[in-house]
C-alpha cells in the first residue's frame, strides 16, 4: 500500500522547520511517502479527502495541531460510521486499534491511518504505523548508472528482491533495495559487494556512515568553506556522534582571511584568484595544519546567482580534498541555483573524501 502523509493547519504550511522535522522523523520509521498534501484550517474539501482515502487501500498519516486533534476525529468518526470517546485524555474514535498519547492508530476496510498532533518546539508523539517491509540501502560510487543496473539486476531477480538506483550527483548512485515475499537482502548485498568491492557501502544514510568509520580508527576531519558557507559543516553537525571526528570548520568568505586563518599565499589569490586549484589546495592544507586533522575538505566557487565571468561562469566550483599523505582537487561547472550549486559542491566533497582513502571507507 502507498503511503500518504496529510498536513492539516496552516503552521505545517509556513513554519519550515517544524514541517521538516516531522518529515524527516516519519522517514526513519516508515516506508517511503508516496505523497505530502497540504490542508489550511478550515478547508471545505478536506472531508471529501478523507472520505476517499479512507475508503482506499491506503497507509495515512495526518499530522494535525493538538487544538484541531479532535475535529479531524469526528471527521474521520462521520465518514467511519463510528463516535469518539475519550482515551488518556484524548477523543479518539471508538474503533482504534492503537493508542498512545497524541497518537491512535484507525483500521477501517484496507485502510491504515495514523492520526498524530504536535505544535510547535514540542516532541512528535510515537509514530504507530510501523514499517512492514523489508529493505536496506546501498551506495555505489565511480559507476554509471546503466552499468550498475545491468550488474545488479540479474543479482535482484536471484534473490527476489526489487533495486531503484538513482544518481546523487555524476559518479554517486543511491540503491534502494526492497525484498519480496521470499527474498533475500542480505545475500543479494553481499553478492553485489563481490562485483563491487572498493565501489559499494551499505548504509543509507552516508554521512552517518563516515561518522563511525573515522570514530572507529579514531580519526579527525576538517573543512575550509567559502561559497558553500558552512553546509558542508551543518551537513555533519547535523547528524548524531559528529562531534567525534569533526575538528571544525573556517568559512573563509574574504580573501583576507584566506590568507590570514589558512595561510594562503597573497600572490596566489591575485594570480589565479579565490576560485582556483591553487587556492583551494593551501585551503586544505590550511586547514589541516591548523587543526591538526587527518582530512580536510575545501571547497571555493562561484554558487551565483551572479559573479561569474567568461572564464569562470557561475557554478564553477574548486573542491580539494587532502589527506596526510594526497591531495586532490577538482574543477566543476555546476548548474542550478545558487541553494542547488552549493549542495552539489558539498556532495562532491563528500565522495571526494570517501575516494581518496578506499582502505578506511571502502
Amino acid at each position: 500500500m502507498k503511503l500518504h502523509l496529510l498536513f492539516i493547519g496552516n503552521k505545517f504550511i509556513y513554519n519550515t522547520s517544524l514541517k521538516e522535522y516531522v518529515i524527516r522523523q516519519i522517514e526513519q520509521k516508515t516506508d517511503f511517502i508516496d505523497s505530502i498534501t497540504f490542508f489550511k484550517e478550515g478547508d471545505n474539501s478536506l472531508f471529501l479527502y478523507l472520505e476517499q482515502e479512507l475508503n482506499a487501500s491506503s497507509k495515512i498519516i495526518i499530522v494535525t495541531t493538538k487544538q484541531n486533534f479532535s475535529t479531524i476525529g469526528k471527521l474521520i468518526c462521520t465518514v467511519t460510521s463510528d463516535n469518539q470517546i475519550l482515551k488518556e485524555n484524548m477523543l479518539i474514535p471508538q474503533k482504534c486499534s492503537v493508542f498512545e498519547n497524541g497518537s491512535y492508530l484507525l483500521e477501517y476496510k484496507s485502510s491504515v491511518t495514523n492520526v498524530i498532533h504536535i505544535d510547535e518546539m514540542q516532541k512528535l508523539p510515537e509514530i504507530l504505523l510501523q514499517n512492514q517491509e523489508s529493505k536496506a540501502t546501498v551506495h555505489i560510487f565511480e559507476e554509471d548508472k546503466e552499468s550498475a543496473v545491468a550488474m545488479l539486476t540479474p543479482i535482484a531477480q536471484t534473490y527476489d528482491v526489487t533495486i531503484d538506483v538513482v544518481n546523487i550527483i555524476e559518479g554517486w548512485l543511491r540503491v534502494d533495495i526492497v525484498s519480496k515475499k521470499y527474498g533475500d537482502i542480505s545475500k543479494f548485498i553481499n553478492s553485489a559487494k563481490k562485483l563491487l568491492s572498493s565501489k559499494l557501502i551499505t548504509a543509507s544514510n552516508i554521512v552517518h556512515y563516515i561518522i563511525e568509520r573515522l570514530s572507529e580508527k579514531q580519526k579527525k576531519l576538517t573543512f575550509a568553506e567559502s561559497c558553500s558557507g558552512g553546509l558542508l559543516s551543518y551537513y555533519f553537525t547535523k547528524n548524531n556522534g559528529a562531534s567525534k571526528i569533526l575538528e571544525g570548520s573556517l568559512v573563509t568568505y574574504s580573501n583576507s582571511l584566506k590568507e590570514n586563518w589558512l595561510a594562503v599565499d597573497h600572490d596566489a589569490l591575485e594570480e589565479f584568484g579565490a576560485v582556483s586549484s591553487e587556492v583551494v589546495k593551501q585551503m586544505s592544507e590550511g586547514a589541516l595544519n591548523v587543526s591538526y586533522a587527518d582530512y580536510a575538505l575545501s571547497i571555493s566557487g562561484i554558487a551565483g546567482d551572479t559573479g561569474g565571468t567568461k572564464q569562470k561562469p557561475v557554478g564553477t566550483v574548486h573542491i580539494g580534498v587532502r589527506s596526510k599523505e594526497l591531495h586532490r582537487e577538482i574543477c566543476l561547472n555546476l548548474k542550478g541555483d545558487r541553494n542547488y550549486v552549493q549542495y552539489q559542491s558539498v556532495l562532491f566533497a563528500v565522495k571526494m573524501l570517501l575516494l581518496i582513502d578506499k582502505e578506511m571507507f571502502f
